[in-house]
């Protein structure tokens, strides 16, 4: 096959029609997942805190949390990055998940919710609520489709690097767009080439190639088989939070201890993770092991001694989303998400309005076979969606509500701007 402008024109366009819906949420549920932490500081007032110079007593915060809960138990105790938030304890009860907001800096506990804003646009952006890792791979095919995209776009682009700066207006909608969606494409080369190549890497950890997989993420020391008779009912009450991270901390120079794994079963360790002197890594990087009840050290392990495989694994992350720089570097990356984003939506609107135009004369409908694909595939989205929403978060009346109005305003719109608005375009023209 001779590689020509116009195979990588039509390769290019292939990918952004006949994938558009999906293509389009797996890259704008990213972008949102970017500053999703920021939702819940804005739409939930209960997940806000003051920042101060001290840190509560994290057993203070236990005794508060138990008070509230005595039969509950501590999954995750997640301590974000952003002081300006409570810590979110993922509590466990009657085989039920929840989010329990503590103010790190009072130890006061101060709401609880079935889901959060960052937990829903992760889940979205990570596996499209689609169960037995369907939805892993899915999102991770268009890791490949957005570099095979920006690829073929710079082969059939002439002399693309002429034209940073060239936006031509004043020639039709049809040219305007055209202009602007290469604009837009050109400057968000390099998000592209990241977001793509981390979304690559995500897929070979996922898949295990050459047993990558494996390698970046080792399994927890266990303390051996320990005796269920002699281990407390409930491990969550009976560690001493305080030592367990001051010890940690001791272990590894530097470590600032972030989110705590809280033992389940008897032989489970505590695991400790946190930031240290080594930049760009997530808190995992950093990993203490702790036996819960002689508060011994298991193992641990130390991100400037880890290899260069875990040290990859543990930066694509910060870098897919945005968070290694703090707001700052979140908002740039939101803001060239949007772009990307943009790219699906105004791609569309150009191959429609070219077509239509050969359409109109042949009496064929505008939009192909392919809009059925894709709803479809929304369809079937959606309802393992709503099942997760239902069976695994048990979300109010309430959150069915605003989701559903944010997906009938996303569905009113594509129809409103593809369906409705073309047309009326391609008559007057």
């Amino acid at each position: 096959m001779k590689l020509t402008k116009k195979l990588f024109f039509n390769i290019h366009s292939w990918i952004g029609i006949r994938l558009s819906i999906l293509f389009f949420i797996v890259c704008f549920s990213g972008t949102l997942a970017t500053l999703s932490h920021e939702m819940d500081w804005l739409f939930n007032p209960t997940m806000r805190a003051t920042p101060q110079k001290e840190l509560a007593s994290r057993n203070l915060i236990v005794s508060n949390f138990r008070e509230l809960y005595p039969d509950a138990k501590i999954q995750l105790w997640m301590r974000p990055p952003e002081r300006y938030l409570c810590d979110i304890i993922y509590k466990i009860e009657d085989d039920n998940l929840s989010y329990v907001f503590a103010n790190r800096y009072t130890g006061e506990i101060q709401g609880e919710s079935a889901l959060t804003i960052q937990r829903f646009f992760r889940d979205l952006h990570y596996y499209l609520f689609i169960p037995f890792q369907i939805g892993n791979f899915v999102v991770l095919f268009f890791g490949f489709m957005l570099l095979i995209s920006l690829i073929t776009a710079l082969c059939f682009y002439k002399k693309w690097w002429h034209k940073l700066f060239e936006l031509q207006k004043g020639k039709g909608a049809l040219v305007f767009f055209r202009s602007m969606h290469r604009l837009v494409g050109l400057w968000s080369i390099p998000f592209s080439l990241l977001f793509s190549i981390s979304g690559i890497w995500y897929f070979i950890e996922r898949a295990n190639i050459a047993g990558i997989g494996e390698q970046v993420n080792p399994k927890p020391t266990q303390i051996g088989s320990t005796d269920e008779t002699e281990a407390p009912v409930n491990l969550t009450y009976a560690i001493d939070y305080d030592n367990a991270v001051a010890i940690a901390e001791e272990t590894i120079p530097g470590l600032v201890a972030g989110n705590l794994y809280v033992p389940q079963k008897s032989g489970d360790v505590l695991g400790i993770v946190g930031n240290s002197t080594v930049p760009l890594v997530r808190q995992r990087a950093n990993r203490v092991y702790i036996d819960p009840q002689t508060q011994a050290v298991i193992s641990a392990q130390k991100a400037s001694e880890i290899s260069t495989a875990m040290w990859i694994n543990d930066s694509v992350d910060p870098l897919h989303f945005g968070y290694w720089g703090g707001l700052i570097t979140k908002c740039i990356w939101f803001i060239f998400g949007c772009g990307i984003s943009s790219l699906i939506l105004s791609g569309i609107w150009i191959t429609y309005k070219r077509k239509s135009i050969k359409r109109k004369k042949s009496g064929k409908p505008i939009m192909g076979k392919w809009r059925f694909v894709n709803w479809g595939l929304f369809a079937v989205f959606i309802a393992f969606m709503y099942g997760a929403l239902i069976t695994r978060y048990h979300v109010s009346i309430a959150t069915h509500v605003y989701i559903s109005l944010g997906w009938m305003i996303f569905v009113f719109l594509s129809w409103y701007i593809f369906e409705k608005r073309l047309k009326q375009v391609v008559e007057r023209d």
